[in-house]
C-alpha cells in the first residue's frame, strides 16, 4: 500500500491510501463525516476488497492527513472528483463505495460523471437537513464508543463555513450506471428510509438491500462483514 496526495481543483491536498493490485478495476471508498481512511474499519475494509481488486481509500478534507476543512457534502465533491481523475489514469473500471456522507457524495459525483462503472451508496440521506441523527440512543454512542480512537478524533477539522449542498435526491434519477443502496434497518444517524426513498427515485439497474438489526454505514460491515462483502462484491464483479 502506498499513500499518495492528490490535489483538487479548488487546491485542496488529499490522502489517499493505494492498495495496488494486477487488473483493470478499482473500488474508491469513500468514508463518512468523522471516519478516516486510516481508520480501523476502513483499513480491514480495505484490505477484504483488496483480494478481489487494487483499492483508493480516502481522507476528504478536514480529516486524517488531508488538508482544508469539513463542509459537509458542499465542497468534497472536488476531493472524490480528483480521486476518480486519478484512478481513470490507471484503470477502465471505476467503482465508487460511498458511506452516511461519504454515500451522498458518491451519489452527487456519479450523476455527473459517465466514466464510473457502478456505485454502492450505504447509508445515503436523501439530504442532509433530514439526518436524524439521534446520537443519545445506545445504537449511535455504543457503535461510536466500540470505533473510539483518539487519533482519529482529534483529526478532524469541521469548516465555520458551509456552503449550499446538493442533495442525492434532486440528483440520483441522473445517475446512469448500476447502483446498490444498502440500509442498516437500526441505523439511528440516517434512517433507512433515506436510502429506500433514494433507490425508489433512481433511474439506473439498482438494487436495494436491508441489514437485519445493522446500524449505520461502516457497520453493517463491522456487524455482518460475511454478507456486507458478498452482497457489494457478487454486485461489483458479476455481468
Amino acid at each position: 500500500m502506498n499513500e499518495v496526495k492528490i490535489t483538487t481543483k479548488d487546491g485542496v491536498k488529499i490522502a489517499v491510501n493505494h492498495y495496488k493490485k494486477e487488473g483493470d478495476s478499482v473500488i474508491i471508498l469513500a468514508p463518512g463525516w468523522f471516519m478516516t481512511k486510516d481508520s480501523k474499519s476502513f483499513k480491514a475494509m480495505s484490505e477484504v476488497f483488496f483480494k478481489y481488486s487494487s483499492v483508493l481509500v480516502m481522507d476528504f478534507r478536514g480529516h486524517g492527513k488531508s488538508g482544508g476543512f469539513y463542509t459537509f457534502t458542499s465542497k468534497e465533491v472536488n476531493d472524490l472528483n480528483a480521486v476518480i481523475e486519478f484512478a481513470q489514469q490507471k484503470y477502465k473500471k471505476i467503482y465508487l463505495m460511498g458511506f452516511s456522507l461519504g454515500a451522498a457524495i458518491v451519489l452527487i459525483a456519479g450523476a455527473d460523471n459517465d466514466k464510473i462503472s457502478k456505485i454502492i451508496a450505504v447509508s445515503a440521506p436523501t439530504c442532509f437537513e433530514k439526518i436524524e441523527n439521534e446520537m443519545w440512543r445506545k445504537e449511535a454512542w455504543l457503535p461510536t464508543l466500540q470505533k473510539c480512537e483518539l487519533n482519529r478524533w482529534f483529526s478532524i477539522r469541521p469548516s465555520v463555513k458551509i456552503g449550499e449542498k446538493i442533495k442525492p435526491i434532486d440528483i440520483v434519477e441522473k445517475i446512469k450506471c448500476p447502483t446498490l443502496f444498502l440500509a442498516g434497518e437500526k441505523d439511528p444517524t440516517v434512517y433507512s428510509w433515506h436510502t429506500e426513498t433514494l433507490f425508489k427515485k433512481a433511474e439506473c439497474a439498482k438494487k436495494y438491500e436491508l441489514f437485519k438489526n445493522c446500524t449505520h454505514a461502516e457497520d453493517l460491515f463491522i456487524q455482518d462483514r460475511e454478507k456486507f462483502v458478498e452482497i457489494c462484491t457478487g454486485w461489483l464483479f458479476s455481468e
